[in-house]
């Protein structure tokens, strides 16, 4: 299959890393720099030139804040019959789009980074598969996503949404917590480290990202959980009673090993 990943950024090149030894696949970016990075592939730098490639499969893997409009400046340079995909973490507006766009799409989420996952060893990783997309396309991505060992999920956009408000709202909003708290960053004791180095890694995400997660209509109720549980922890730590204390822990690890 002829498949052009446009974006040449780390999941980009990952991509099409990965793809290259068993399909003809083609990277697409203005940025020529970010070229020279990637190997057994085309080099695309114009819309031309894309055009000529004719994909079977374009994979769009710019970051989240241009996707939409990535996808606008490239479909004139594409074949009717060619199949559109994302890989983004957040799907709001791409049903809509998707629904008008005239083209065969599939819509998934890897949910691994290249920079902090063990590429090697991805099995402890997950990716999610939107059920609305087209048949085919979903086929090729459970089996691409198979080979690399990674934890298939199959949900609408709606639900994706809200499970992503879940994964990471939560996550995201602890460590920011965390941090705002920060005095001194080289506190002794290694959970201190441990979770200073999960919110080193949160930080080091695009705002956009950030923002886009945590602006998720689902989030704030998810936010407003946490707010709860910590006003309910408060009151137990204020009261020393030791019988709320040992009860509220019972709860948190039949939580966490469920």
């Amino acid at each position: 299959m002829r498949i052009c990943i446009v974006g040449a950024g780390k999941m980009g090149s990952f991509l099409a890393d990965s793809m290259c030894l068993l399909h003809e696949v083609a990277v697409f970016d203005v940025n020529i720099k970010k070229l020279q990075y990637v190997f057994n592939t085309r080099r695309l730098t114009t819309l031309d030139e894309l055009r000529e490639f004719d994909p079977e499969l374009l994979i769009n893997a710019v970051t989240l804040k241009y996707t939409l409009q990535t996808f606008e400046e490239v479909l004139p340079y594409l074949s009717p019959t060619c199949m559109i995909s994302d890989i983004a973490s957040v799907k709001t507006d791409l049903k809509k789009f998707y629904a008008t766009c005239g083209h065969p799409y599939v819509s998934t989420h890897p949910m691994f980074g290249p920079t902090f996952a063990n590429l090697r060893e991805l099995s402890k990783n997950h990716a999610i598969i939107i059920s609305e997309g087209d048949h085919l396309g979903k086929v090729f991505f459970k089996d691409f996503y198979g080979s690399l060992n990674l934890n298939l999920h199959e949900y609408t956009f709606e639900e994706h949404d809200e499970n992503m408000a879940y994964a990471l709202s939560v996550p995201f909003v602890s460590s920011m917590v965390f941090s705002a708290c920060m005095r001194r960053p080289d506190a002794p004791g290694t959970t201190f480290a441990k979770h200073l180095d999960t919110a080193k890694g949160v930080l080091s995400e695009d705002d956009y990202l950030l923002s886009e997660v945590l602006f998720s209509p689902h989030t704030p109720e998810k936010i407003q959980n946490v707010i709860s549980q910590m006003e309910d922890l408060l009151q137990i730590i204020k009261s020393k009673d030791n019988a709320l204390m040992s009860s509220y822990l019972t709860r948190l690890r039949e939580n966490i090993n469920r």
